[in-house]
């Protein structure tokens, strides 16, 4: 009776631990949900249209433009840029009478190959030399001072907010090593800011492998560099995949290190639309981040800056998502073929 009692009297305040911890997961997905909601909901009226092809292309393949609003006989119009200054040439209008809204007509065509773009490069420095880090640490390094005080240094560096790697990238890739604002300066800006996560999840990933696998492997007389080539690497492959989707939710989604580094708030032609191709790493591109910030907080805001705000936020997390699930269908992919 007593044992009971006790039961009884403790289970209140595990019930209201459990409450607490309960309401506060469903606050949280339910503010998540309202974000995501508002932002689909209002975003894809800029993306859909109701009529057949049913999808906005202009919006998807054109560059951003000003908006021009005016009266003309009677009626609100609103133009791009190139297409009023050709209906200009043969109406008469009086200027003081248009008001225009910049970035507020076009499309975001530039800006998601901006984006896709930084992200491709910046992965693919982050991947090569943080899983060869992660290598050498997991597999060749031994436990002492060192390297201990390396991985220190490597989780400290996680923690370092990213304004302070864009203005690292500003003063050595932009200015001491002259590569301006380019997209080589914010791959390497980028991949530097998600070394540190990826070198940790992947070394952690390695050592996760059993070591009867490495064993097995050099009693039957492969090299070291064969063992972790062919019986650790695939098996970690998972895990350093999971470090790739978080690696490529940070990156895609920063604004600070690439407005110092890679972005331009316009950009007319396309970074590839070079006389060399030795000259495409060297050039500024437009990216989504970078867009939604300047048409939310550097002009004047209206109907139809929210517009393109809305949009172009849609088609980033649609764009951050379809990449994101890309990399998980090829980590579910690699773990249903390896197993141990």
């Amino acid at each position: 009776m007593i044992a009971h009692g006790k039961n009884a009297t403790g289970s209140m305040p595990q019930r209201i631990v459990f409450w607490c911890l309960r309401i506060a997961t469903y606050f949280v997905l339910a503010c998540a949900t309202y974000i995501f909601l508002d932002i689909t909901i209002k975003g894809s009226r800029a993306v859909f249209i109701t009529h057949p092809p049913f999808v906005n292309f202009a919006f998807l393949s054109q560059a951003p433009e000003t908006l021009y609003v005016f009266d003309y006989e009677g009626k609100k119009t609103t133009m791009g840029d190139r297409e009023f200054r050709e209906w200009k040439t043969t109406h008469q209008i009086d200027d003081a009478n248009v008001t225009s809204v910049a970035y507020s007509a076009g499309g975001i065509w530039p800006c998601i190959v901006g984006t896709a773009l930084l992200v491709i490069g910046s992965m693919t420095f982050a991947l090569l030399v943080g899983i060869s880090s992660a290598i050498y640490l997991s597999e060749y390094s031994r436990n002492g001072r060192l390297v201990r005080l390396v991985r220190i240094a490597i989780l400290n560096l996680a923690g370092v907010p990213s304004i302070v790697f864009g203005l690292f990238g500003f003063g050595l890739f932009v200015i001491f090593f002259g590569w301006n604002v380019s997209l080589l300066a914010g791959w390497f800006t980028l991949g530097l800011m998600v070394l540190p996560a990826i070198i940790t999840a992947s070394e952690e990933s390695l050592r996760a492998v059993p070591q009867g696998l490495r064993e097995g492997s050099l009693a039957l007389g492969a090299t070291q560099w064969q063992t972790i080539r062919k019986n650790v690497l695939p098996y970690a492959l998972p895990g350093i995949l999971t470090s790739s989707i978080l690696g490529i939710a940070r990156v895609a989604g920063e604004t600070a290190p690439i407005m110092f580094t890679a972005a331009y708030a316009v950009r007319d032609t396309m970074p590839w639309n070079v006389s060399k191709w030795s000259e495409f790493p060297f050039q500024g591109v437009m990216a989504l981040p970078y867009h939604i910030y300047v048409v939310s907080s550097k002009i004047p805001q209206n109907e139809y800056t929210a517009r393109v705000q809305y949009g172009a936020a849609f088609v980033f997390l649609a764009l951050v998502m379809l990449i994101a699930l890309s990399s998980v269908l090829l980590r579910q992919r690699v773990r249903m073929r390896l197993q141990w």
